[in-house]
């Protein structure tokens, strides 16, 4: 009789010393993911392995490339039931327990990531050994997407490592390399290739026939003390208040996370499990979830899948990459394309600039260095790929080159035309302009269909995201290389359509904007730096206008006006401009770089709001609500965003909402700008907006897409 029901997603093979391996491989998936068609299975053949009594040990391993990804995201996305939810997580968390509980060694042969559900089954095994490859992953990154481990993650790692130790884990959703992952004792063992893995895996179970999982262990003593131990006790009085300072409430899987673990660590091990499912239960059913799921699984995955990648065209690479200007922007796109393995020819007006340039490369390999993550050998070669010249001949034989000066027509018509004159007939011309029209700029090259907008976000080597901006003649083939190159290096492509300011800097501008609306009506600038911090961005306005610069945001309107008039058009100002310009004009204030704007900077301490701001913008009387500050600040955003979709400036939903998250640090947990409006109800959202541009103006007026939806009932899919 065979018992293999389903060999395809668990493989069961039994050695002649009643050894079992059991092998993950789902029939049809890049990945292993935990989901019916695996666990069912693999219930098949833990209930063979508690029934025969010739089997003395089991290993579990995969056949994919990686060990286990985790949950299956879509079936935990539909869950609209707690009960389900509770239910979900107690099945998986019985069928591990009865792993560990099954009276044979088992153990984890761990031969890439585990991450989420992966970890959690590496950690109900009595021993875990992984292959030691620098690019396998450990760790329980649930945190990421709103929810927190539901499979016994916050009860046994915590007894495995300690609590104080464990948290920062789960809390942040790192994810360690398998040195790290050993160093902390997640991992008991690391080899070096498949077959050692196994060996050892086998070696073990011989060599411990009855192994006992520590907390089931009737001496088990938590490492680090439990809950109630005074070092923890004295964590747990301001964990809290830490975790809250930095999230303002915003993501209640923090909450449920240290909730799950300080109440785990005053009760038994099954009783925390319970706990867990709980906690659990009422993350998957939160708005908050649902909003990180949808946008940053399920629409960064389209992305990365290339959604917007035009179809037709064969994939293509970069080999030597042309850059000019070695500013910030162009040293930082230096950086990451010589460590995705470009030649780099790094242009500017002076040898030193160019030097000046490479040397930011330099800077940032030597902290990596610090860290661990690089080695002096590495940074030499990858130095070596950077060449800083002023000579436009060294261009030859570029497959793309990107302009990175300053924001300039006439400069960029200049240098757009020497590099066309060196550059092979096939090689692709982008502007890492953040303001000026591609189209325009595109009438400088002889071959406008190989133009293209590459728009970087800074610090290049930290920001995920470039915006790909396609001019009116720039071909679907030119789309295309543009979009493969941003792979290449790493980054989260998306696609939009040329207009002034693109998408995310005229989304963008519209938070900084308000902020200074904001303080013009008289709101006191804390307040307004707090609604913004409240709301869920990174930053307040007033701060972050401060970095990008009172004076560049002059020098854009300034260009916009002159373009406005040399079009014919009434230009239509922001009640913010004129905040803009007394900072900037009148009180020479125009921003952190000159060490003043709405903030001091002093040299040896940390930033303050200017005391003589009030002053030059009094106080109202009537303080608005914190609540009616954050809706300003958030519904320019997301009316900015849909205005955006509706002109077809940015095509689709996700591009729009990764595009938010990813370039201007939209509040994550709202899931993203169009996201924000579908939570709010699209309805609900007109309502309001029309009441503000009562109150306000009319900035606030909500787009026509959004009037038509709220007819119709739709919602951004």
């Amino acid at each position: 009789m065979n018992h293999q029901t389903q060999p395809s997603a668990v493989n069961f093979a039994q050695d002649a010393d009643g050894i079992v391996t059991l092998t993950l491989d789902m029939p049809g998936r890049s990945m292993n993911v935990l989901n019916p068609e695996l666990t069912g299975p693999f219930a098949e053949a833990l209930k063979r392995i508690e029934s025969d009594a010739g089997i003395k040990g089991v290993i579990i391993t995969s056949g994919k490339k990686e060990f286990l990804a985790g949950a299956d995201i879509e079936g935990i996305f539909a869950m609209k039931e707690p009960a389900a939810a509770y239910r979900l997580a107690e099945e998986y968390k019985g069928f591990l327990r009865r792993i560990e509980l099954c009276g044979r060694p088992v153990v984890a042969a761990l031969n890439g990531t585990a991450l989420g559900g992966g970890l959690e089954m590496a950690m109900a095994c009595h021993y875990r050994i992984a292959i030691d490859n620098p690019k396998a992953k450990f760790g329980l990154p649930e945190v990421k997407l709103g929810l927190l481990p539901g499979g016994g993650g916050t009860q046994r790692l915590p007894r495995l490592i300690g609590i104080q130790a464990s948290l920062p884990l789960m809390l942040e959703g790192k994810e360690l390399r398998p040195d790290q992952a050993k160093q902390q004792g997640i991992l008991n063992e690391l080899v070096k290739d498949r077959d050692e893995l196994l060996a050892r895996a086998k070696a073990w179970c011989l060599a411990n026939p009855k192994p006992v999982q520590p907390w089931d262990d009737k001496k088990f003593k938590w490492p680090g003390g439990d809950s109630k131990s005074p070092a923890n006790a004295q964590m747990w009085a301001i964990a809290p208040s830490m975790a809250d300072a930095k999230s303002y409430g915003n993501y209640p899987a923090l909450t449920n996370i240290m909730s799950c673990v300080f109440e785990g660590g005053i009760v038994d091990f099954d009783t925390g499990c319970r706990v867990e499912s709980r906690y659990f239960a009422d993350l998957v059913v939160s708005q908050v979830s649902k909003n990180m799921i949808g946008s940053l699984w399920f629409q960064l995955n389209a992305i990365n899948k290339g959604k917007s990648r035009p179809e037709g065209f064969d994939k293509s690479t970069v080999k030597k990459l042309g850059i000019l200007g070695a500013g910030m922007m162009g040293a930082g796109i230096a950086y990451v394309s010589a460590k995705a393995g470009m030649d780099v020819v790094l242009l500017d007006t002076s040898q030193e600039a160019a030097e000046k340039g490479k040397s930011y490369s330099a800077g940032l390999l030597d902290k990596a260095i610090k860290k661990g993550r690089e080695t002096a050998a590495g940074k030499s070669a990858l130095l070596e790929r950077i060449r800083a010249t002023t000579e436009f001949k060294d261009l030859e034989g570029c497959d793309l080159v990107i302009e990175a000066v300053f924001e300039d027509r006439a400069i960029k018509a200049d240098v757009t035309k020497k590099t066309e004159a060196v550059i092979p007939s096939t090689a692709v011309f982008a502007s890492n302009t953040s303001t000026l029209p591609i189209t325009g700029m595109a009438q400088a090259s002889v071959r406008p269909d190989q133009f293209i907008g590459l728009h970087f976000f800074s610090p290049v080597d930290k920001m995920p995201l470039v915006e790909i901006i396609v001019g009116a003649k720039t071909s679907k083939a030119t789309l295309a290389k543009g979009f493969d190159y941003v792979q290449q290096i790493k980054k989260t492509p998306i696609v939009v359509n040329d207009s002034r300011g693109f998408y995310t800097s005229r989304a963008f501008a519209t938070y900084i904007m308000e902020g200074m609306a904001l303080l013009l009506d008289g709101q006191h600038p804390r307040s307004i730096e707090m609604a913004g911090l409240q709301a869920g961005m990174p930053v307040g306005p007033l701060a972050l206008h401060d970095e990008v610069s009172l004076s560049l945001s002059m020098h854009v309107m300034e260009q916009t006006r002159k373009d406005f008039a040399a079009e014919g058009r009434a230009y239509v100002g922001h009640p913010g401009e004129a905040v803009m310009v007394k900072m900037a004009k009148e009180l020479d204030r125009p921003g952190k770089k000159a060490g003043k704007g709405f903030y001091e900077y002093p040299a040896n301490g940390q930033k303050s709001i200017w005391p003589e701001l009030t002053r030059h913008f009094p106080l109202s009387k009537q303080q608005m609500s914190q609540q009616e500050m954050m809706e300003r600040l958030m519904f320019a955003q997301a009316n900015e965003a849909a205005r955006c979709y509706e002109e077809k400036v940015v095509m689709t939903v996700a591009d729009a909402n990764i595009g938010s998250i990813f370039g201007w640090g939209f509040a994550p947990h709202q899931g993203g700008a169009l996201q924000y409006i579908n939570a709010y109800g699209v309805a609900r959202f007109v309502k309001r907006a029309e009441e503000l541009a009562a109150k306000y103006g009319p900035r606030f007026k909500p787009a026509a897409v959004l009037l038509d939806m709220a007819g119709s009932g739709k919602t951004f899919a």
